[in-house]
């Protein structure tokens, strides 16, 4: 594997918006503190519209290129046939203006279609590109459950890292298995990189019995101090991506993280009660990723419609009834939903969207 990439990386994912379009310079200035504060590591995707041009115009054109590592990733869901997706890496490429990937990913394996991957060839691709120059690590990013996980890493020992989804909140989570996924990912020995520590900003917001614990514990770190922190503390973890949307986030990760300390006993003592409060409460899980989005007819905000849902859950009744009239504007209502499932079979999180959207429907009476 590559150096040390500090333990810290920048999620491209949720950049800042001005106009509805990226802030290139408002980007450019996070990545500028990013890397003046000692991290180098940048994750993007051919599936992130707009990530990898922005990665392009805000660090690539604008640094060094060993100043800085980089990692993207091919889709196949979103690809016809073998020729498409491996055209994919080609793509990146060309959008990140780099002629090669530090950390190459086979993106979202899951439990029902980890096969396809080799079935279009992608392993022996990443393999081909690698030892081509093209790519310098390979890995992928997982979604599914610790024994299908096994048998991958079983299958495929070439595997430099293991991209997991690991969060306080999920760690004994039935849908998710943080916990075990990372025990497998470990027994392996190979290194992880950590996506949604905050779970899609839910625990930078989270329940307020939460807020209160935390705050009674150290009233000045913030609430996704706590949850980066967890991820970083845990043995193997290459870097904990965290999908900063604005300067602000990017100065609070920067203040606990630049001189990085693992959570000491007492805190981790917290972090317990947290999780048994967190196990108590009542939520729609979902990070907004997004990926529901595309495929539904009914052309439902979700991800919107859920944050909305959750606004009510935690007793903000009026807010979340505004809220969830702006994520019906233009497009359909949580009870237009067809059930289709369409949703469900892209869902990062195994939610039962379907269900999660008739009790929206019925709770917002549309």
């Amino acid at each position: 594997m590559a150096g040390d990439t500090g333990k810290l990386g920048f999620g491209m994912m949720r950049l800042p918006k001005k106009l509805a379009r990226t802030d290139i310079k408002q980007t450019s200035q996070m990545v500028d503190e990013f890397l003046d504060a000692g991290f180098t590591y940048f994750d993007t995707a051919y599936v992130y519209v707009g990530s990898e041009e922005a990665t392009r115009k805000a660090l690539v054109s604008r640094h060094p290129r060993d100043s800085f590592t980089v990692a993207t990733k091919v889709y196949p869901k979103v690809a016809p046939t073998a020729k498409a997706a491996k055209g994919q890496l080609g793509t990146s490429l060309k959008r990140l203006g780099t002629d090669y990937i530090d950390y190459f990913l086979l993106h979202s394996i899951t439990d029902s279609d980890y096969e396809r991957y080799d079935q279009l060839g992608l392993w022996d691709f990443a393999a081909e590109r690698k030892a081509a120059g093209v790519v310098r690590h390979v890995g992928f990013s997982f979604h599914g459950g610790p024994q299908v996980l096994d048998r991958v890493l079983t299958q495929h020992p070439e595997t430099e890292f293991v991209q997991l989804q690991l969060n306080y909140a999920d760690w004994e989570n039935p849908r998710v298995q943080s916990r075990a996924n990372y025990e497998v990912a470990r027994a392996h020995g190979k290194p992880i990189v950590v996506m949604e520590p905050v779970k899609g900003g839910n625990l930078a917001n989270p329940p307020a019995k939460v807020k209160a614990l935390f705050d009674a514990a150290n009233p000045q770190a913030s609430y996704a101090s706590w949850a980066i922190r967890f991820a970083a503390s845990l043995d193997g973890v290459l870097s904990v991506l965290s999908g900063m949307s604005n300067l602000e986030q990017m100065r609070d990760n920067l203040a606990y993280m630049r001189d990085f300390q693992p959570l000491s006993a007492d805190e981790m003592r917290v972090i317990r009660q947290a999780q048994k409060l967190m196990g108590a409460a009542t939520r729609i899980e979902c990070t907004a990723c997004g990926y529901c989005l595309e495929g539904c007819p009914q052309q439902i905000d979700i991800p919107r419609v859920f944050e909305a849902m959750n606004e009510r859950l935690d007793g903000q009744l009026e807010a979340a009834q505004r809220h969830y009239e702006r994520a019906v504007e233009g497009g359909g209502l949580a009870g237009d939903c067809i059930a289709c499932g369409a949703c469900e079979n892209v869902c990062t999180q195994n939610l039962p969207i379907v269900d999660d959207l008739a009790l929206c429907a019925k709770a917002f009476g549309k």
